[in-house]
């Protein structure tokens, strides 16, 4: 691997976990959401493992490079999901260890260094890489760039067992295929997606002056529409029940929070999708 130039931006909170052994492919496809058939045209794609009920329990990337698989997952739950994975593989011929030679890093431009892939969320996302720890790379505003994009992420904006696949508006950030067949989760994702109109989505929350911290209550009229996930400058991402959002907007109510009033917008990809 060549060393990273320095337009890019090291992702500190993010870890490597390495999957090894024939079977790597096939154990992954019957328990993630995406389907693994994708990495036959693309060296990388986005998925999550949920619960049985249909909760997301981690988010990854899934890379293909040099005869193995590799998870850009959040680095406080790698332990977690490394365990988790674990306890799924019984008798599959697949190897899992975190990568502890592996870093991640993000840029607004094409990366050739390490094992690089276009972001398949969202092409505005820019370009993320798999390198070799000792490049140079700091941490830069790829969360300005991503909460602008309206584009949440588990560990920043959500935790384990908490949201579902709609709430963060991943079905339409290319995280989840409802055609693979079965992964864990599947019942209840494919029914809540038949049943349109889903009850929450992520948004994008803009305030005039600092974004409240995480957790700070969206209200309409003494309603409360949703709550702050992760903000950083002047914008934040919100969970956002639509119905009452709509009732707000119907009634001209205006939207605030802690006070402060906020401009809420649906993600562009939701809107063109």
């Amino acid at each position: 691997m060549r060393a990273v130039m320095s337009q890019t931006e090291r992702l500190s909170d993010r870890a490597v976990i390495r999957l090894e052994g024939e079977d790597r492919l096939s154990f992954l496809q019957g328990v993630v959401t995406q389907d693994l058939d994708r990495l036959k045209e693309a060296p990388a794609i986005f998925a999550a493992l949920l619960t049985p009920q249909g909760k997301i329990l981690f988010d990854f990337f899934i890379v293909k490079a040099d005869g193995a698989l590799y998870l850009d997952c959040n680095a406080e739950a790698a332990p977690a999901l490394l365990k988790r994975l674990s306890l799924y593989k019984l008798r599959a011929k697949v190897a899992l260890e975190i990568d502890e030679s592996l870093h991640v890093v993000a840029s607004e431009s094409e990366l050739n260094e390490g094992f690089a892939f276009a972001d398949p969320r969202l092409a505005a996302l820019g370009w993320r890489a798999l390198v070799e720890n000792g490049d140079d790379a700091e941490d830069g505003d790829y969360d300005r760039r991503r909460i602008a994009h309206g584009v949440p992420e588990f560990g920043k904006d959500f935790a384990s067992d908490e949201m579902f696949l709609l709430d963060v508006n991943y079905d339409a950030l290319a995280g989840v295929s409802y055609k693979k067949g079965c992964f864990i989760g599947q019942e209840v994702s494919s029914r809540m997606k038949r049943k349109g109109d889903p009850r929450r989505r992520t948004a994008i929350a803009t305030f005039e002056g600092p974004a409240p911290e995480k957790g700070a209550a969206i209200t309409a009229g003494g309603s409360t529409l949703g709550e702050i996930m992760s903000g950083t400058g002047t914008g934040a991402l919100a969970m956002i029940r639509l119905d009452r959002w709509e009732k707000a907007e119907t009634e001209e109510t205006p939207v605030e929070c802690g006070g402060a009033a906020l401009l809420l917008q649906i993600p562009a990809y939701l809107e063109q999708g």
